[in-house]
């Protein structure tokens, strides 16, 4: 029987899947286990009366198992670890805090109007941090297969590299290799090309937040 999941749609196109790199890796997650699901799209701005019942505080993801509608992609992750073990997404302990502070530093920088606030250095020493790794122990953070760590970061990297290139002109420096090559091992996944959301939906989704 197939899993209901209600994510995120785009900005301005509340039919069209939307840019929340937390949808995303619940979704990439599904995909990657090859497990069949009906997706529900959720305005946002707009949020349904039937979806603030199964989900009062509004967030998104949201995955019904066992007639239970539950929240927070970490913990929905971890459900369909369980319950659908086979292929084992699991990341061994000691690399799953690879590359938590990208996303952080990176919206710190987008948002950042001061060229010496120290932002665009903070988010090049984590992506130097996340390339000494990978070249240590790459092609994926945890060794040759991608685990559920990847499927965390892809969508966010994803968001880095379109925000970043539209709004402040910047790329990932060419002197990190294995960031690249990471990142485009994993945008081109058919999992991850079915479950992005279009360039110009990123861009919708981060303007407000640059602009404010």
């Amino acid at each position: 029987m197939a899993l209901e999941i209600c994510v995120k749609a785009a900005v301005g196109a509340p039919n069209v899947l939307g840019d929340c790199p937390f949808s995303q890796r619940a979704l990439l997650t599904l995909e990657e286990k090859k497990i069949s699901y009906n997706m529900h799209l959720i305005n946002i701005s707009d949020k349904p009366q039937w979806f603030l019942e199964i989900s009062p505080e509004g967030k998104v993801p949201v995955v019904k198992f066992d007639d239970k509608w539950v929240a927070d992609s970490d913990v929905i992750v971890g459900i369909l670890e369980e319950k659908y073990p086979q292929p084992c997404l699991k990341t061994p302990p000691q690399f799953a805090s690879v590359g938590s502070n990208i996303f952080g530093t990176f919206v710190t920088f987008l948002k950042s109007k001061d060229a010496n606030d120290g932002s665009e250095q903070a988010l090049l020493n984590e992506l130097k941090a996340l390339d000494e790794h990978l070249k240590a122990h790459g092609p994926f953070i945890a060794g040759e297969k991608i685990s559920a760590v990847d499927l965390a970061l892809g969508p966010k990297l994803y968001h880095l590299e379109v925000a970043l290139g539209h709004f402040k002109k910047w790329t990932v420096p060419e002197s990190l290799t294995n960031v690249r090559n990471y990142m485009k091992s994993i945008f081109t996944r058919e999992s991850f090309v079915k479950t992005r959301a279009a360039k110009e939906y990123v861009i919708a989704g981060w303007a407000p937040k640059v602009n404010a």
